[in-house]
């Protein structure tokens, strides 16, 4: 679950990084530029402005490069900030007093969105953007009092201008984060219901296990019952060997347990129930408990070989399993006469080795997994 938060948190710290930089570059290239362009003979010095703009552009690759890359700003975005705010003078300086407040001024509404791409998803970022954003807003205020431009249809451009802009940064800065936190929530969500899910379709196959097994428990007992009801003499060879097949299956039916149900488990049970029914006798200690989780095509290769010795099983078999933490074996020995088998260990391609041993008329196959 870890892995997937962190999944999700990536994809949306990258793509948030995506839309600062698009935002940046759009807006400096499509206003900034255009208004150094057709302002030109409007400013004092335009080779400062176009000097400055030619700075932001080169740090606002830098710090692109930076977010595409990392989804963070740059290593040394908060050295940056110094000569991003100096971009800011330089514009400043660049205008006649006139034109402070005017279209040509470009650095102190654009340096922001520079600011948010510097700091963004550093450690400390929101808090030095708020101290970049605020600093940016003080250099604009000193330069307007400097040129004795403190009017009141000035001082409302300045905080219309100031206002939208810092609104506008630290509300996407904001919203990126949220929508990156809701992100994770609904991961969190997601996996929440698959567990209930899963818990609930666990609970009634545990439930459906215990239905089968109290009604297989019920048959073998009625028809051992049924018959000595009817007269069978205890002591008629055929009347034994049922008793003690039933009991077999009894002890068997009675001590098997699956509160977490596993699917390998399961068709063992399956296939253990039909030699059963073919009259073998079949020994299986309780198994299901501990059990690892088995890559793809490991299960499918564990029974194969086991399976098939058991199905050809003529009247006795034992299945055993045996697992750790990483390792698995499941064991079959039968009089099985009619299974080929090979003298040699098979590997199988998922990791698992079968052997096979025939001794005294009984066949023991065993397929044992060791992971990584």
């Amino acid at each position: 679950m870890t892995e997937e938060i962190e999944q999700v948190a990536q994809r949306y710290a990258r793509y948030t990084a995506i839309g600062a930089v698009m935002i940046a570059m759009l807006w400096h290239t499509g206003y900034d530029l255009t208004v150094t362009i057709t302002g030109w003979y409007d400013f004092r010095w335009p080779v400062v402005a176009a000097a400055a703009w030619l700075l932001y552009t080169a740090i606002a690759v830098l710090a692109a490069v930076a977010l595409l890359r990392t989804s963070s700003g740059p290593a040394r975005g908060r050295e940056l900030a110094v000569p991003v705010l100096a971009l800011d003078i330089a514009v400043i300086v660049a205008c006649y007093p006139k034109d402070l407040i005017g279209p040509i001024n470009w650095g102190w509404g654009s340096v922001g969105w520079l600011g948010v791409m510097l700091l963004w998803n550093r450690p400390r970022g929101r808090g030095e953007l708020f101290v970049f954003l605020a600093a940016n807003a003080g250099i604009m205020l000193a330069a307007m009092a400097a040129t004795g431009t403190l009017d009141r249809v000035s001082i409302a451009k300045y905080l219309m201008v100031e206002v939208g802009s810092i609104t506008l940064q630290l509300g996407y800065l904001a919203g990126c984060h949220t929508l990156r936190v809701r992100a994770e929530d609904a991961v969190l969500l997601a996996r929440r219901l698959a567990a209930d899910d899963a818990w609930r379709v666990s609970a009634q196959r545990i439930h459906a296990d215990r239905l089968r097994r109290y009604d297989a428990i019920r048959d073998v007992a009625e028809s051992l019952l049924k018959q000595l009801a009817d007269g069978a003499d205890p002591g008629d060879p055929r009347v034994r060997a049922d008793c003690t097949a039933g009991a077999m299956r009894l002890r068997r039916l009675i001590t098997e347990r699956e509160d977490v149900p596993d699917a390998l488990v399961s068709a063992l049970r399956e296939r253990i129930d039909a030699a059963e029914r073919r009259q073998v006798l079949v020994t299986a200690p309780p198994f299901g408990e501990n059990l690892p989780d088995l890559p793809e095509g490991v299960r499918e290769d564990l029974l194969r070989a086991p399976l098939r010795a058991l199905d050809g099983a003529r009247s006795r078999a034992r299945v055993t399993v045996s697992a750790m933490s990483t390792m698995m074996s499941v064991a079959v020995v039968a009089d099985n006469d009619d299974l080929p088998i090979s003298t040699t260990p098979v590997h199988e391609p998922s990791g698992v080795v079968v052997t096979y041993q025939r001794q005294g008329g009984e066949l023991w196959v065993n397929s044992i997994w060791q992971g990584p």
